[in-house]
């Protein structure tokens, strides 16, 4: 696949279509100085965008957070995206919409920016290559998920994401896919991109989303448990307690539902409830 920035086909910015390479921003732009920008990860399966307005809903919500309003309402931007995958001509792709403050000031305060929206798709496979077969290879980051006093965590910003960069690149400099972060407080907290559940003689534990992203991929799969009669606990997890867990899985709109076999000392099992929940999601989202 080619680099993001040399690409053909059409991205959509500000009301229309242009040119994937032409998809550019002033080096001035607010965003790239101070992070003041918000996306979403979005996955379409056979040319249906899976919980498409529950992330158009988190866009809005994740720049009310940032202190701006998106021009074009949810409703809105679920009408883009399905034109910018059906102008893609794919029928399982990747959506990223993503909003933004622009250049006419510069400086910490931005209040009279123009606030820009984009959305563009692209192919994009198993973000942990094979691992869904044989379980992926976790390191433990030093950075931990800050406060909830300290970063608006409920938004899907991207300045928050500066530590989950460093984390996953040192965990990759050591042959790892991905890393576990603890948060302030020093429970499990989440991957760098993904939230994280544990199998305990036939019950579900995860860490309790109070200071990090409750995906919504988090939110369908534990929902799928629930149906299934599995018991669910929500809770503040020790990393210490990892060592007792039989089965490990990330959830997420690029992980979809992943195994995990290792966490830096911790070693997991591939199996059958994790087996099964991979196969469980795949099965929902490629319903009709």
């Amino acid at each position: 696949m080619s680099a993001y920035h040399d690409r053909d086909g059409f991205i959509w910015m500000d009301g229309g279509f242009v040119p994937w390479r032409e998809a550019k921003v002033h080096v001035l732009t607010h965003a790239l100085h101070y992070a003041s920008s918000v996306f979403e990860g979005e996955r379409a399966y056979g040319g249906r965008i899976f919980r498409s307005h529950d992330h158009s809903l988190r866009l809005h919500h994740s720049a009310t957070e940032l202190g701006f309003v998106i021009p074009w309402t949810a409703a809105q931007i679920d009408a883009i995206k399905q034109e910018v995958l059906a102008k893609s001509g794919l029928a399982d792709a990747y959506i990223r919409p993503l909003a933004w403050r622009g250049s006419e000031q510069m400086g910490v305060s931005a209040q009279n920016n123009t606030i820009h929206l984009a959305v563009a798709a692209w192919e994009w496979g198993a973000y942990y290559g094979d691992a869904k077969l044989k379980g992926a290879k976790l390191d433990i980051a030093k950075w931990k998920r800050p406060s909830p006093e300290t970063i608006p965590c409920t938004a899907k910003a991207a300045g928050l994401y500066m530590i989950c960069t460093l984390s996953k690149h040192a965990a990759e400099a050591k042959g790892c896919s991905d890393a576990i972060m603890m948060d302030y407080r020093g429970y499990v907290a989440e991957a760098t991109g993904a939230n994280v559940f544990f199998v305990q003689d036939g019950a579900i534990h995860t860490p309790l989303p109070d200071c990090f992203l409750n995906g919504l991929t988090r939110q369908t799969v534990i929902a799928m448990l629930r149906e299934r009669g599995v018991e669910v606990v929500e809770r503040h997890i020790e990393p210490g307690e990892m060592e007792g867990f039989q089965q490990c899985f990330l959830t997420g709109t690029a992980a979809e539902v992943t195994p995990v076999a290792e966490i830096g000392p911790y070693r997991f099992e591939v199996g059958q409830m994790t087996r099964d929940m991979v196969s469980a999601y795949e099965a929902l989202v490629r319903k009709g």
